[in-house]
């Protein structure tokens, strides 16, 4: 295991504090639940630990003892079926069944893979929470084995053991803090995890890339969604659509991190936490190590809170970036603008469909080329009609020369 080098002597996270120097403080790498792989285990979780060469950086890895319980149209569909893979109007139902979000994300909150997987169809995400999701595709696999190079870019794993779900939590808010100074320092972070309370719910999600402006009078950061692609083609108009919400989700949870005093009483009592208990002593070396004087949950939470107080909201422009995936050579890159309000929309609807309020739709007439791609085609309702046939999936976009 390779220890990472002596930590700056205070935690400030002001560039002007340390100038070019970063502190030592960990990353957490979870891209295996962001890469759809919703029911993935924190039994195993990364972090890491910048330094001033991005391409060296120490990092720790996480082994759990215990796992975490844990112009658009509204409501429309969408997610890439290479990589894992309707109208609004839907009839009401009694919610006196346990919901969803109660069965199966009581205690670990949302993620923003489950906003875009119910997106892309409410059926085959039910379907998934209570049959199970599909084996790792191959595509899936090289796009995961993707993200850990990108992410091995700037981040190298060591080993540290976790005892309790406060070490796990503690963890995670020191990731977030050393990629908020990466970003800071060196103009670029990835896998950034991030949690927040919006809509009346918990979310959780991990940004791919943060980067910082080139322009000094530019302050907020741009954020990035890299794409692998199986075939030199760009997808349908619903995987694209797909991939900028998730996009789009990201940033509704930076800038309401940013925005407001984080929630702790809620964090606290939603997630089971003692605020209060000592950190494993692990935990709480490296957390020294990183420049931190925290023993408890409740210290660190206190950086966390003025971390946040002093980030600017993400640019409005998004960058969806699509690779193939046999020589990682880039596609296409598309520049978009922010919609909160389409964004909004499409997180509330999907919120009625996980908290009760009605029952699944089923994908749109005109996009059920989907249920080809679908494992429960074959028992889905929406099929069952022998006379209905399958739309074929819409020819994948010519390439454009990429910017």
């Amino acid at each position: 295991m390779t220890e990472p080098p002596p930590p700056p002597p205070t935690p400030s996270l002001s560039p002007q504090t340390h100038k070019n120097k970063s502190p030592e403080i960990p990353i957490e790498i979870v891209s295996d639940e962001e890469m759809a792989l919703i029911e993935a285990a924190l039994a195993a979780a990364g972090s890491s630990q910048p330094r001033k060469n991005a391409r060296s950086i120490n990092s720790i890895t996480l082994l759990a003892k215990r796992r975490l319980s844990t112009g658009e149209q509204p409501c429309s569909a969408g997610g890439d079926i290479e990589d894992a893979g309707g109208g609004c109007g839907s009839r009401k139902r009694s919610r006196v069944f346990e919901s969803l979000l109660h069965r199966f994300r009581r205690k670990r909150g949302l993620s923003v893979t489950d906003i875009t997987s119910t997106e892309w169809c409410e059926k085959q995400m039910e379907y998934y929470l209570l049959f199970g999701r599909p084996k790792v595709s191959k595509a899936m696999t090289a796009g995961i084995a993707r993200h850990t190079v990108l992410e091995e870019e700037v981040v190298k794993r060591i080993e540290v053991r976790l005892k309790t779900v406060e070490d796990v939590w503690a963890v995670k808010l020191m990731n977030f803090m050393a990629g908020v100074n990466q970003l800071l320092f060196e103009g670029l972070t990835r896998e950034l995890p991030l949690i927040g309370f919006v809509e009346g719910v918990w979310m959780v999600g991990v940004i791919d890339e943060i980067r910082m402006p080139a322009i000094e009078t530019e302050k907020s950061p741009t954020l990035v969604e890299t794409k692998t692609r199986v075939q030199a083609t760009l997808p349908a108009e619903p995987q694209q659509r797909n991939a900028r919400l998730q996009l789009m989700c990201y940033k509704f949870l930076w800038d309401n991190l940013v925005a407001i005093e984080f929630p702790s009483r809620k964090f606290l009592d939603f997630f089971s936490l003692n605020a209060h208990s000592n950190l494993s002593e692990e935990v709480i070396a490296h957390s020294c190590k990183s420049g931190f004087a925290a023993e408890t949950l409740d210290d660190l939470m206190r950086y966390f809170q003025n971390t946040c107080s002093m980030l600017p909201p993400a640019h409005d422009q998004l960058l969806l970036r699509y690779e193939l995936q046999e020589d990682h050579s880039l596609l296409h890159e598309f520049d978009f603008t922010y919609d909160p309000d389409w964004v909004k929309g499409q997180t509330q609807c999907t919120l009625e469909f996980w908290q009760g309020e009605r029952e699944a739709r089923y994908t749109a007439e005109e996009e059920r080329w989907k249920c080809k791609y679908c494992q429960f085609a074959s028992v889905c309702p929406t099929n069952a009609d022998s006379n209905h046939s399958i739309i074929k999936p819409p020819l994948s976009s010519p390439l454009s020369s990429p910017k």
